[in-house]
């Protein structure tokens, strides 16, 4: 039967990554190593979670092992596993999993984070795309693999000149190898075939890899003569299997026992990212319920963090044996960002997605690591915790909508630019401690832009009288004011909608401007419900305002940029009665209740009224005349 063989070109996004990851990563070609032992320890990791279930797929190579095996004279280097190895289809599958998906994304954030001197490996093992880096060393690439319990072996090989080919082959035992012909060593290069250079690099990434990363070792040794003494001047040859890495479990150590530069080796081997991390938790819990757990808090928010395929970062181990990565039960998506390893020794080995999420013990150890973490947070120093926030904390904030055991701490965490102070991040707790005395309420306000809201004349009345106001920025504030009601008993109140409540209406000057009111609530009865004088303003002629219940402006706008329909709310315009040019409005109606430029001086209100709140009008050409007009004095009675 005539064995199978494809030659196939990369798609365009594949070149493209190729040519980012070579041309960007040459100040740390080490990092290509790194990624091939992972993915061969991976390999492992999933046929060891196989066998739980199906015992005899082992046959009688039980002994796991990473093999590396330099090769100066024909300047090779092969890196190879015997773990669960791939099928042909899955290696036309799998090898380029990111030309399916992200790779828009990923090249996005490579040249977004090379614009910024930003520290790029970190990035190939979040986007999956860590066998690429293979060709930042290797002028050719071969893999060769076989499927545990299949009896055909796949080889695919490419020179990354825009092709690669893929056929069946012959391969003696299960498990994968990879071989990279390398490229010629500069003056100044790294030796990848040299023993000490793969031991510093073994050492310095992939120490606490579970499974044995062995190097076959030339050793001089003594003869020995025939009383089993050394012969003296007469030495052999020898090849020992020597192992690279300490194969220590870290989380299930002693915290006192581990040092600084070990966690964080640690965690960049779990996490992929060269970046320290911003903090961890590292934790054991003896008693009724027993786990390990060591997690981490990333510096940065990983750049595919909202992409669908995005694999969560807790991996799920029982005494030391991997069950499953990307383990969604133990951690809550508003902490998807959490890195780490949970050890948990009374979890059946055989347990599978759907009874894990039904397991009483995982929900506890969960419900035990969210009040950790968030207890972690809560006693964060207050520069430590800030960088955090300006991460992480639109991710966190989500939580006060899906976690409602935990709501009242994750408030406590929320943090907010305000009024008041300068920029600095306030927290609910400090804003209630600093109330007015007869304030019953905390004023907000949503929208996309800081100085936009800043400067609202919404917040006139309410600057003047020294009320401070929480300025929200992020579109998921909308959602933590409709979930989270009121804070130490303190309900929120929208500095943009219902009058404020904080001083008296004359009513007096009301009745004399109530019929010039309802003129200009005619003339725009298709934009506003209501015309009525301003609780708001206090220097500004007009602004926009909704009923209490009313969704707000910024909602609005975010649902229709998500491509929902949202019918136009029509809202209140509120106007200042102590303006001059009301004053002037009221005088030319008193004269002529039907003159034409009443019509003209109301839409001009309205689109004041706009623009005020970074609205986009209708008609800016309109705007723009009315403005010449009243600046020339031009507009007639």
């Amino acid at each position: 039967m005539e064995s199978r063989k494809e030659t196939h070109s990369f798609k365009t996004e594949i070149n493209q990554l190729m040519n980012i990851i070579i041309h960007s990563l040459y100040s740390h070609p080490e990092i290509f190593l790194r990624e091939l032992i992972s993915n061969a320890s991976d390999a492992i990791d999933k046929l060891r979670f196989k066998a739980q279930l199906e015992p005899d797929i082992l046959g009688t190579d039980t002994e796991f092992k990473i093999v590396v095996k330099p090769d100066a004279g024909r300047r090779t280097l092969e890196v190879s596993d015997n773990g669960i190895g791939m099928t042909y289809d899955e290696v036309a599958e799998n090898i380029g999993t990111i030309a399916k998906s992200g790779t828009a994304v990923f090249a996005e954030a490579m040249n977004a984070a090379k614009k910024n001197d930003a520290l790029l490996p970190e990035l190939i093992g979040q986007f999956g795309v860590g066998f690429y880096s293979s060709f930042i060393v290797a002028e050719k690439v071969t893999l060769v693999t076989k499927a545990a319990g299949s009896d055909r072996a796949v080889r695919w090989e490419s020179s990354g000149d825009g092709s690669y080919t893929i056929e069946e082959a012959e391969k003696a035992t299960r498990g994968t190898s990879v071989i990279l012909k390398l490229k010629e060593a500069e003056e100044d290069g790294q030796d990848f075939t040299s023993e000490w250079a793969i031991r510093e690099i073994v050492k310095k990434h992939s120490d606490f890899v579970a499974y044995p990363i062995v190097m076959d070792v030339k050793k001089t040794k003594p003869v020995l003569d025939a009383e089993g003494k050394p012969d003296p001047g007469r030495t052999e040859t020898v090849v020992e299997e020597e192992t690279l890495n300490s194969m220590k479990a870290i989380w299930a150590r002693d915290k006192s026992e581990v040092s600084e530069e070990e966690y964080n080796e640690f965690y960049s081997h779990i996490s992929h990212d060269w970046n320290p991390p911003h903090s961890r938790l590292h934790l054991k819990l003896e008693g009724t319920t027993e786990y390990s757990a060591l997690l981490y808090i990333p510096t940065k928010l990983p750049f595919d963090f909202f992409l669908h395929e995005r694999k969560h970062g807790i991996h799920l181990y029982s005494r030391r044996v991997f069950i499953m990565e990307n383990c969604t039960d133990l951690m809550p998506p508003y902490l998807g960002f959490i890195k780490g390893v949970v050890d948990a020794p009374d979890l059946n080995l055989n347990v599978s997605r759907e009874i894990l999420q039904q397991n009483a013990l995982v929900r506890n150890i969960r419900t035990n690591l969210v009040k950790r973490l968030l207890d972690m947070l809560a006693g964060m120093e207050k520069e430590k915790y800030e960088s955090f926030y300006g991460e992480f904390g639109h991710v966190l904030k989500s939580g006060i909508s899906a976690d409602f055991e935990n709501r009242e701490k994750i408030a406590s965490l929320l943090r907010y630019k305000t009024t008041k102070y300068d920029g600095q991040w306030i927290s609910l707790r400090e804003y209630v401690s600093r109330m007015m005395p007869d304030q019953k309420e905390i004023y907000y306000m949503t929208g996309e832009n800081l100085t936009v809201l800043l400067n609202s004349p919404h917040l006139e009345q309410l600057k003047e009288k020294g009320y401070e106001v929480l300025l929200m920025t992020d579109p998921v504030d909308e959602w933590v004011i409709r979930d989270l009601h009121e804070f130490e008993k303190k309900g929120f109140r929208s500095a943009e909608k219902g009058d404020l409540d904080i001083g008296e209406i004359d009513e007096k000057k009301k009745d004399v401007y109530n019929a010039l009111f309802g003129c200009i609530q005619s003339s725009l009865d298709d934009v506003v419900k209501d015309v009525k004088p301003s609780t708001h303003l206090k220097e500004s002629i007009a602004c926009l305002s909704g009923d209490p219940h009313d969704m707000s402006a910024f909602l609005e706008k975010i649902l229709r940029a998500n491509g929902q329909e949202v019918p136009r709310t029509k809202r209140v315009l509120e106007l200042n009665m102590d303006h001059p040019l009301l004053s002037r409005m009221r005088e030319i109606y008193e004269k002529d209740r039907k003159a034409p430029v009443l019509k003209d001086y109301s839409q001009f209100l309205y689109d004041m009224a706009v623009i005020s709140e970074g609205g986009r009008l209708d008609n800016p050409s309109r705007f723009s005349k009315m403005i010449g007009d009243l600046a020339t004095g031009s507009v007639a009675d």
